[in-house]
């Protein structure tokens, strides 16, 4: 296809034709009735001066008879510029007046009428044309008035051959101005689509040019650059995935196949052999705890756990947590408080809220066991709590531990990151970025703050229905 042929295909080039055809009809329909009533304007003119000459004129003849109206339509046939005059008599003779000839049979209607004419003073040249009207006097004498049409005309071919002109130039300025716009628009799309053609080919850093303007193609471009940014965070996540599940998880299958290689080289009893196969069934819930992980993840960051969304009372979820809890917390000497007492509405998936919050309580315990002492020499506690905050739902974790450093804070909700000091604790590094994954199902986000001191880790979450009435608001 021809640059030429593509330009004219485009919706651009069309859209502007259609309101180029629009504008061009109205312009015309505006210019036709603007010279229609200039017409009728001047005609109105004619027929207001020609009926009071004739109220005059009647009246010279009601005072001085037939001799007083021929002589004062003598003297005014004589003045420049003047009207048609014409009086006869009853058989049609003229008596006096500037008109030589007439139309056949205008004089025999009275009344309003278009007529050929020639002046008195003309016998030859071109045939005039004349509004005129007819006005039988006492006695059977007629009277015609009228005026020349030719300035009327004159202005309205006038008034037509402009707009023509006009519709004309607007055709061709809006056909040349339709060319440059979508030859405009033409070259920017044309640039997207070589950059989409550059993503499609595996460079997913390439984004589509945005010129600056504002207008539509400019924010349909800065909405698909933060898809394919979205895009790209998420073909780095998977990659990171693979390579972190690769290398993970590959020392405990190697585990695995050593205790079976070794049972079989070793083990001399059944007593044995059932030793190693426990060990083998631990090691291989540890994995299937990982992939569940995995998977709980990728359904929160997929976005089908939509689909079960409903409202529930985040405070409730603290509770049951809570009480889940506080045996094993009691049994590392650690005192677990739950503050839930105020109802916290939120719409979302139950089962994923309540997972997330407990991997936040199961840190704070595995993190912040008897070793960790306050000042005070007590025993550390953890703090769960349910707030309404405006707008907002906050589930919160306090504990009294090492807490996380403010620069190692946004890569521990990465997927297997585990930092130094949890290197000796069971877990496989899923559990804040599970946490993570299912806030931003929710529309909200997960906060690390320093407890001062352990960590304090907070469930962001929009609320659900109309926000609490303050007492005495």
């Amino acid at each position: 296809m021809t640059a030429l042929g593509k330009l004219f295909r485009t919706t651009t080039f069309k859209l502007t034709l259609v309101y180029l055809v629009v504008f061009a009809l109205f312009a015309a329909f505006l210019l036709v009735y603007f010279a229609l009533n200039t017409r009728r304007l001047i005609t109105e003119q004619i027929t207001d001066t020609v009926n009071a000459e004739i109220t005059g004129l009647s009246e010279q003849y009601r005072i001085g008879g037939i001799r007083r109206l021929v002589l004062v339509i003598d003297a005014r046939a004589r003045r420049p510029g003047s009207s048609l005059y014409l009086v006869t008599t009853f058989a049609g003779e003229s008596l006096a007046g500037n008109v030589g000839s007439l139309a056949p049979g205008i004089l025999d209607n009275p009344g309003w009428s278009e007529s050929a004419y020639r002046r008195l003073d003309e016998t030859d040249g071109p045939v005039h044309h004349a509004l005129v009207r007819v006005f039988q006097l006492p006695g059977g004498f007629r009277l015609l008035v009228g005026r020349d049409l030719e300035e009327r005309e004159r202005l309205y071919h006038i008034v037509l051959s402009a707009g023509r002109w006009s519709v004309a130039i607007v055709v061709i300025l809006g056909l040349v101005g339709g060319f440059f716009v979508t030859r405009r628009v033409l070259r920017r799309v044309d640039a997207m689509t070589e950059t989409t053609r550059t993503i499609m080919s595996g460079n997913l850093e390439e984004r589509l040019p945005v010129a600056g303007t504002g207008d539509e193609i400019d924010r349909l471009a800065e909405n698909l650059n933060l898809m394919l940014e979205r895009i790209e965070a998420l073909m780095h996540g998977l990659k990171e995935v693979s390579d972190n599940i690769a290398h993970d998880l590959k020392t405990p299958l190697t585990r695995l196949r050593n205790r079976a290689e070794e049972a079989l080289r070793t083990a001399k009893n059944e007593a044995e052999y059932r030793a190693v196969l426990e060990g083998m069934i631990d090691e291989s819930d540890n994995l299937i705890s990982t992939f569940n992980a995995l998977l709980m993840i990728a359904r929160a960051e997929s976005g089908h756990a939509r689909d079960d969304m409903k409202e529930f009372d985040a405070a409730e979820i603290a509770r049951d947590v809570g009480e889940l809890y506080e045996p094993l917390a009691e049994e590392k000497g650690i005192a677990l408080k739950v503050e839930a007492g105020v109802s916290a509405p939120v719409k979302g998936n139950r089962e994923l809220v309540s997972q997330a919050l407990a991997n936040l309580v199961d840190n704070a315990i595995k993190y912040a066991g008897p070793e960790q002492k306050q000042v005070n020499g007590q025993m550390p506690n953890i703090v769960v709590k349910a707030l309404s905050d405006g707008d907002r739902i906050l589930l919160t974790v306090a504990d009294a531990g090492p807490g996380i450093p403010e620069g190692d804070r946004s890569h521990v909700v990465e997927r297997f990151v585990r930092l130094e000091q949890s290197r000796s604790l069971p877990g496989s590094g899923l559990g804040l970025s599970l946490v993570s994954a299912v806030a931003r199902l929710h529309g909200g986000e997960l906060t690390l703050e320093d407890n001062k001191p352990g960590l304090k880790s907070t469930i962001v979450l929009p609320r659900a229905g109309p926000q609490p009435v303050l007492a005495g608001s």
